[in-house]
């Protein structure tokens, strides 16, 4: 579908007052710290990212979707800016895409980040059809980085200091480049912080530009409670205007942000955060719908037919375990698994294709898979034992620690070994 990607009102300022966007607030978790954010607060009146009045799962989001376009059918764009970082949560983030892509094509799809996670997924995104995508950064030195984040975190390990800032920058230059490449709209954010930054926000605006960034968004930092940089005063029009002058020498500025929560929807000069706030608090207490099929059977990834022992992502194929009518369990049949490199749509296929089990055996599982399985009534057992013993723990219950049983997780064996698991 030909989508005109000139009705984003953010990155389009003469759209502003005639499309509007919905932010998705299904990105909770974040993986750097900076000294300006604090996401514990919430109230309805203020506007800033990092807050939200809910957290949506990927299928509550698709449901407050619908509702938010049946009450503000202007809405052009549908975007993930937190309230922690998009790919702090890919899975989350990816299958949102995914669902909106199903229900809602002709949307604008948009994502901001802080550009720490998003390399792994850049195809993932372009695939998506994400047209629009927002890179914070506000600072291209990490010394002055340094000053801006309290910490990084790359997998299990959090770095500090100049390192961290090091580490992040190297990943957020990398993916305006490889954002570039993929044909995607890329906006940079960067915050002026008086003091630690403000000279040097216009050099981020040029080594971005230089990357192929399309337009540089400068937001004066606000002074949150509790944060270190709280007693920092707000940078005014005298600070802002200067600066947005000299960078826009290298590139285009952006002049009507209105530093918007994780949750915010409707036009940016008419949000309707506060009407629309019982929605999304309802749709955050959506159950899964219901299936009605029977779900007599447990899918099993094994290699020989004896134990689990099988990553769910390398099963090129499940056993099909029942209840013996003479006592026991009787294997019922072998079922092809979907054809790896399709991502989330994978896991889709393979719930349909074990709808009528009620659970999956595996040695382990990726938080994808077990995320969209969850959501069709299949549950995830990462299990290291024999499948017999696994079998009566899943239909009559026992002893989960003498199984080895460790339920609807990350196994121990899941170390990103290609298995597409993810």
């Amino acid at each position: 579908m030909h989508k005109d990607t000139t009705k984003h009102p953010c990155f389009n300022k003469a759209e502003a007052g005639n499309c509007g966007r919905v932010h998705l607030p299904v990105a909770p978790k974040c993986n750097i710290q900076c000294n300006y954010c604090n996401r514990k607060y919430d109230c309805v009146n203020e506007s800033r990212p990092g807050v939200t009045s809910g957290i949506l799962k990927p299928f509550q989001a698709a449901e407050y979707m619908d509702k938010v376009l049946a009450k503000e059918p202007r809405i052009t764009v549908a975007g993930i800016a937190g309230p922690g970082d998009p790919f702090a949560n890919p899975a989350e983030t990816l299958e949102t895409m995914r669902l909106l892509n199903e229900r809602h094509p002709h949307l604008l799809f948009c994502l901001s980040s802080n550009g720490m996670g998003i390399l792994p997924y850049l195809d993932d995104i372009a695939a998506l059809g994400v047209s629009h995508v927002t890179i914070t950064v506000s600072a291209v030195d990490p010394a002055i980085g340094a000053k801006i984040y309290a910490w990084v975190r790359d997998g299990n390990v959090v770095y500090h200091g100049e390192k961290g800032a090091e580490i992040l920058l190297g990943r957020q230059l990398a993916a305006i480049k490889g954002l570039k490449e993929r044909g995607i709209t890329v906006k940079i954010n960067s915050i002026i912080i008086p003091g630690v930054n403000d000279h040097h926000i216009v050099e981020v605006g040029r080594v971005c530009a230089g990357l192929g960034a399309d337009i540089q968004n400068m937001i004066p930092l606000k002074p949150t409670e509790d944060t270190p940089f709280s007693e920092i005063p707000e940078p005014g029009r005298e600070t802002v205007l200067p600066l947005r002058k000299e960078a826009g020498e290298f590139i285009d500025q952006m002049t009507h942000c209105k530093r918007c929560r994780a949750d915010a929807v409707g036009l940016l000069n008419d949000d309707q955060s506060v009407a629309l706030c019982g929605t999304l608090r309802a749709c955050s207490k959506l159950k899964p719908l219901e299936v009605n099929t029977p779900r007599p059977h447990v899918a099993v990834a094994t290699r020989e037919g004896m134990l689990v022992n099988q990553h769910l992502g390398e099963a090129k194929s499940f056993q099909i375990w029942g209840e013996s009518d003479t006592g026991g369990y009787a294997l019922v049949e072998e079922r092809k698994a979907p054809e790896a490199g399709c991502g989330p749509q994978r896991w889709s296929e393979l719930a349909a294709t074990l709808k009528d089990c009620r659970a999956v055996l595996c040695a382990a599982i990726g938080e994808t898979p077990r995320m969209l399985l969850e959501e069709h009534g299949i549950h995830s057992h990462v299990v290291d034992g024999f499948i017999e013993d696994a079998l009566r723990f899943v239909f009559e219950g026992g002893d989960m620690n003498a199984l080895k049983v460790r339920k609807c997780g990350i196994g121990s064996g899941c170390a990103g070994g290609g298995a597409g698991c993810g």
